[in-house]
């Protein structure tokens, strides 16, 4: 079993930034890669972002050049821990959406519960 959980949400305005988070745990070793996806309102989810373990990424068009998205690896004597963080820079009204963590096995795949983005024009 791997838990995720979002974080760092909120309101931004246009052209602004912001960071968001996400932490999973539990059998993480197995985990093929991790990614984000966004549903705006109204709208189908779709394709954020996408980082595998040997750190090969991919961004959907529409934010290439303006998010980034990168995993950090935590190991302790008792647990392991990774974080995967999404930049998020120049923000357009569009970006606008709950932003959903996935972690992916392979058959299975984790998601969130997802996090509000919201940016004002």
């Amino acid at each position: 079993q791997v838990q995720v959980a979002e974080s760092g949400g909120g309101l931004v305005p246009a052209w602004g930034s912001l960071r968001i988070s996400c932490a999973a745990s539990g059998r993480i070793s197995g985990l093929q890669g991790m990614g984000w996806y966004r549903q705006p309102p109204g709208k189908q989810r779709e394709m954020v972002a996408t980082i595998t373990p040997d750190a090969v990424v991919k961004y959907a068009d529409s934010v290439k050049g303006r998010f980034t998205i990168s995993s950090h690896n935590a190991i302790s004597r008792h647990n392991a821990k990774n974080t995967m963080y999404l930049q998020m820079n120049s923000l357009k009204p569009e970006d606008t959406a709950v932003y959903y963590c996935v972690a992916v096995e392979p058959n299975r795949h984790y998601w969130g519960q997802g996090t509000q983005v919201t940016v004002s024009s």
